[in-house]
């Protein structure tokens, strides 16, 4: 019996680690809500890839969404400069640097992708995601580390 478990033990120890999930997706509602508060990306992933899903039914005029990752103070900046290019600039400011990733502006039942490269990514610096359509960020933001 402790031959079988030893050789399973010793099988388990040489399973290869699962890799890093190097995506996740978030929701967006109606309501003016993301499905999270939080996103930690692994710093083992060379990109991660963050794909933004309007649940709601809303178009994009009504109730439009973005996804957009800024440092934390870069945040106001971002959001004052965005109102200020407009709905035809999904509420960014063309060629901004401050930006390190973001989607386009979605309505109900649509999707886009925005890919972080993680090499721009430092620990224990702090980033935040938000939606820059007028108003949202009040309440559609977040925060982004990077991991383990």
């Amino acid at each position: 019996m402790r031959k079988l478990i030893a050789i399973a033990l010793l099988g388990l120890l040489s399973t290869p680690l699962m890799a890093a999930e190097c995506s996740t997706t978030v929701e967006a509602n109606d309501a003016m809500q993301f499905n999270t508060k939080t996103i930690s990306v692994p710093k083992t992933c060379k990109a991660f890839k963050v794909t933004l899903k309007h649940t709601g039914k809303l178009p994009a005029t009504a109730m439009g969404h973005n996804w957009v990752l800024a440092h934390s103070a870069d945040e106001a900046g971002v959001i004052s400069d965005g109102m200020k290019a407009g709905a035809a600039n999904s509420y960014e400011k063309p060629g901004d640097a401050r930006i390190l990733a973001h989607t386009k502006l979605i309505g109900g039942g649509e999707s886009d992708t925005a890919t972080i490269d993680v090499a721009k990514l430092k620990a224990g610096e702090q980033y935040a995601f938000f939606c820059t359509f007028p108003g949202h960020a009040a309440l559609m933001k977040g925060t982004l580390s990077l991991g383990q």
